[in-house]
């Protein structure tokens, strides 16, 4: 038996090495097929540790369900048709449930009870307010959430006792904290401050004399991120790049004011916390476009823990009782699987399959993490898919692929349209051009009052390392982005008008200047930092004229389409209403795609079939020019 586990181990080796040596047919698979790879997000387990809860669109839009540990027994607990359901937690010593819901892409979430009975009450009924649950208070008697119904431009920190669901505020948020921890005595809670994406602060709310210390004063932009407080409330764990490029965690002594380095890597810490009674700390770390983690015990000494290759492992939870952690695993080639970890017998269970049977991963595509420089020689990490039929003798169309953000990054995630993309011979090059987090403070900031120029020039060098594979179709090269990505395809064909053949924005930003006078007011200091960044329309109409898609789609010469959420609260419709009507001026192919029950994003799986379907034939019509009389969009 063991000679047969050798050689099959040999044999799967020997595939996955060779999967992308010799250029192959494989079987076109429907986006159905791709979408029934299910979206699992978000765990928690219960407290007698039996069950976990975790959001599925299993259903076709997100809903709320739970697993048991013993038999892989899944049960859904919500069954919402139009608005997406997400699960926060289960309670600390009951099978209840804390739920996360807005109306149909709004972005006014509530915070929804559902009993053990499955009956539901909404716990924060504002019709006008949004509120997040933030975090439980370790007495297990209350949880802290965040509300803008006092004001709608700050979210306000309140707790809820549990057993009477009366909520108290405790602290006005007047100047746009963002709340990060809370001692386990509830003596402090730390909040951030950010100034811009690169330069924010520290500061300590001490509940008993409700004094506001900063204590990170500082000279110049360096980032702060308070993390997590110890068990026994004598220090607080804090991230930070000011000794390098690089965000590390130190330790800050809250009595002495004392400050110590207790981890660093070359690379950005992304999370650090500690088991409730700090038996072990775990850390992730943002590695080159993926996340690995480390967990140590309680005199630092490393723990053993399972290797996924090539895989990332994300939500790490450690158990109440220290004795198990659940986490997801996810790479290119495979949707987040949630799993389940025993620290005793070292062993793990794999509890979900996200994965569509019908699609083998050996006809999903791997991604490569890649460099080349850019107009200014600056490297640029991207993340290269070939096609398995693309050769040198075959070459294939490709597409730049440009993340959201600002400040996002392209990682090593699975993503149902990349591969549906791929599956029907489009290579991609998902471009982490300058301003993408992940690489540096330095190569962080270099966007800043510099959008949809330097960024843009990013993404229009990935076409000169696609021309060196010499297996990609230099005459056939188009742009497809989201949100912010969608802002680049727009100006790479506005300002950049002979580069790309096609550009598909998906949620995309084009007049700047509107987006930045009508942010949700909820957003806060988030606005205020994209004042700084982006541009002040106030101030600074003149720059946001100039990088903004709408006020040059004169320029625009070659096919665009355009998908857009009725409901976003961040792109409004009629940007791109507008943005749509400009360029059909131009005499130009224009296909407009609007979802008339969805907000900033795809939530419900109908909505994304149609939408990515309607992608690839454009891409097949105009990037391919298929002779073929195919209706894209049915007006």
């Amino acid at each position: 038996m063991k000679q047969l586990v050798v050689l099959l181990m040999i044999i799967s080796l020997f595939l996955s090495c060779n999967e992308n040596e010799k250029p192959r047919e494989v079987i076109k698979y429907s986006i159905q097929q791709f979408i029934e790879n299910t979206d699992i997000r978000r765990n928690s387990l219960s407290f007698d540790e039996k069950e976990l809860l975790y959001t599925s669109n299993k259903s076709g839009i997100y809903n709320v369900y739970s697993v048991n540990i013993e038999n892989n027994e899944v049960q859904q607990l919500t069954d919402s048709k139009k608005s997406a359901f997400y699960s926060y937690s289960y309670f600390p010593n009951d099978n209840r449930v804390l739920i996360k819901a807005d109306n149909e892409g709004d972005e006014l979430y509530h915070i929804f009870l559902r009993k053990e009975d499955g009956t539901m009450k909404d716990l924060t009924p504002d019709s006008i307010a949004r509120a997040l649950f933030y975090t439980w208070n370790y007495d297990q008697k209350s949880f802290l959430f965040g509300s803008n119904k006092r004001t709608k431009r700050r979210m306000d920190i309140y707790e809820m006792d549990i057993e009477t669901f009366e909520s108290a505020l405790i602290y006005k948020n007047d100047s746009g904290y963002s709340l990060r921890a809370i001692s386990n005595d509830k003596k402090y809670i730390a909040f951030k401050k950010t100034h811009i994406r690169q330069n924010t602060d520290i500061f300590l709310f001490n509940r008993e004399n409700n004094e506001l210390k900063l204590l990170t004063e500082h000279q110049g932009n360096i980032f702060f991120e308070p993390l997590v407080f110890s068990p026994d409330n004598k220090y607080l764990y804090y991230k930070t790049d000011k000794t390098g490029e690089f965000t590390s965690i130190e330790k800050l002594n809250l009595e002495t004011g004392k400050s110590e380095k207790a981890y660093a890597e070359n690379w950005d810490i992304d999370k650090a916390y500690s088991s409730s009674n700090a038996k072990y700390f775990y850390i992730a770390i943002n590695e080159d476009s993926r996340t690995k983690i480390k967990i140590f015990d309680q005199n630092n000494k490393a723990i053993k823990f399972p290797e996924f290759d090539g895989a990332s492992v994300t939500n790490f939870i450690f158990s109440k009782s220290e004795k198990a952690a659940t986490f997801y695993v996810s790479s290119t080639k495979s949707a987040g699987d949630l799993y389940y970890y025993n620290f005793d017998t070292q062993e793990y269970k794999q509890l979900t399959q996200a994965m569509n049977p019908e699609i083998p991963t050996t006809d999903l595509v791997k991604g490569k993490v890649i460099r080349y420089n850019s107009f200014d020689n600056l490297e640029i990490p991207a993340i290269l898919y070939r096609p398995h039929i693309a050769s040198k003798n075959n070459k294939v169309p490709a597409l730049i692929w440009v993340h959201g953000g600002p400040g996002e990054q392209s990682k090593l995630f699975y993503d149902p349209l990349l591969q549906y993309l791929l599956n029907h011979d489009y290579a991609i090059l998902a471009v982490n051009n300058r301003g993408s987090s992940g690489y540096g403070k330095t190569f962080f900031g270099l966007d800043d009052m510099k959008h949809g120029e330097d960024d843009l020039m990013d993404c229009v060098y990935g076409k000169n390392y696609l021309a060196s594979t010499n297996w990609v179709d230099t005459s056939k090269i188009g742009i497809i982005g989201g949100s912010y990505g969608g802002y680049i395809v727009l100006s790479a064909l506005a300002f950049q008008a002979d580069e790309f053949k096609v550009g598909v924005d998906v949620f995309g930003v084009a007049n700047w200047l509107r987006i930045l006078q009508n942010m949700p007011p909820w957003w806060g200091a988030y606005r205020d930092a994209m004042y700084k960044e982006m541009g002040n329309p106030e101030t600074d109409s003149a720059y946001l004229h100039r990088i903004s898609p709408i006020f040059h789609a004169e320029k625009i010469t070659k096919p665009l389409m355009v998908l857009q959420g009725a409901k976003d609260p961040r792109v409004l419709k009629i940007e791109s209403d507008e943005m749509v009507e400009a360029v059909k001026k131009n005499d130009i192919p224009v296909e407009y795609v609007v979802f008339d029950d969805e907000g900033h994003g795809f939530r419900k799986n109908e909505n994304k079939i149609e939408g990515y379907e309607k992608i690839l034939l454009f891409l097949d019509k105009y990037l391919l020019e298929k002779n073929e009389n195919k209706e894209i969009i049915n007006e």
